[in-house]
């Protein structure tokens, strides 16, 4: 048994010309439609891996950390820990998590670790057993961000995973598939941040790659498209590149974390030599990658 969930977190409302970079409005509207302030919908989606013998959660969205007048300056549309609901809608409780991998240390990718704001509270780390996995590059990078995107971090997090005593720092693949077992992979990118990381969860029948911010949505697997939040755009559109060969011709699915309404897709090319998503599916629910190579 190998089984993937999509597990929705908070939602969040971003400038759509900050999430496609250089591409014109004219064209990234026609992929998500903006509201009065410019803004698009986004989701902050994570994955719930189970093995038969762990539970794995590939990453924890923004949560509900951000004081008030942060989460409307950041776009987060619910006040409640979303993610916390949707783990209770599968019969979990973020007790039940045992290992929670972070591609890097955003806080729409890190901050569901945190319990909701409360006012004069410090912030708190939730589930108790997991362990967390983070590239040490990654790590690194949160503990001496560049002015750029220094906003991007929550500065305690990387104090509170530390003191945890169940951070464990990866430097290379053979480490991170020795720490999580023979079907967890793991490809290391820089072009978005530096020493993000891609899982691959790989079964006897079907394989998903958790595209992080590499491809956060369907409109992202146009390769020359990246986002302004991207630090390098020429290195991470190379890395598209050389990865969408491997995935398209294994028929892996994508899975995408800010995709309001497709949660994975596989990537085919069309007659133009484009590649594009097929197959979309809103949700995953339990798919077993040992006995279908579809959801």
């Amino acid at each position: 048994m190998l089984k993937v969930s999509s597990v929705l977190g908070n939602s969040q409302r971003l400038d759509g010309g900050a999430m496609f970079g250089n591409a014109p409005r004219a064209l990234w509207k026609r992929f998500a439609e903006p509201d009065e302030l410019g803004r698009i919908a986004l989701a902050c989606r994570a994955f719930l891996v189970e093995d038969g013998v762990r539970r794995v959660l590939l990453e924890t969205g923004i949560g509900s950390f951000f004081a008030p007048e942060l989460r409307e300056r950041y776009g987060v549309v619910e006040a409640e820990h979303v993610l916390c609901d949707s783990l209770h809608a599968l019969g979990l409780d973020p007790d039940d998590i045992d290992v929670i991998v972070l591609s890097h240390l955003h806080f729409d990718h890190a901050g569901g670790l945190l319990a909701p704001y409360a006012e004069g509270a410090p912030p708190r780390l939730l589930f108790p057993r997991a362990r967390f996995v983070v590239g040490k590059a990654a790590f690194d990078r949160a503990l001496a961000p560049h002015p750029r995107d220094r906003a991007s971090f929550i500065p305690e997090l990387p104090g509170l995973l530390a003191a945890s005593g169940r951070l464990e720092l990866v430097a290379s693949s053979e480490e991170f598939t020795r720490l999580l077992g023979e079907h967890f992979r793991v490809t290391e990118t820089q072009g978005h941040t530096v020493g993000m990381l891609q899982t691959s969860v790989v079964g006897a029948q079907g394989s998903a790659f958790f595209c992080a911010d590499l491809v956060p949505g369907t409109a992202w697997v146009h390769v020359p498209m990246s986002m302004g939040y991207d630090r390098f755009p020429e290195q991470l559109i190379d890395e598209k590149a050389a990865l969408f060969g491997g995935l398209s011709e294994a028929k892996s699915y994508l899975l995408f974390t800010h995709d309001p309404a497709v949660a994975a897709a596989r990537i085919e090319r069309n007659r133009d030599g484009r590649y594009q998503p097929v197959d979309p599916q809103a949700e995953l629910r339990a798919w077993d990658l040992d006995a279908s190579p579809s959801p």
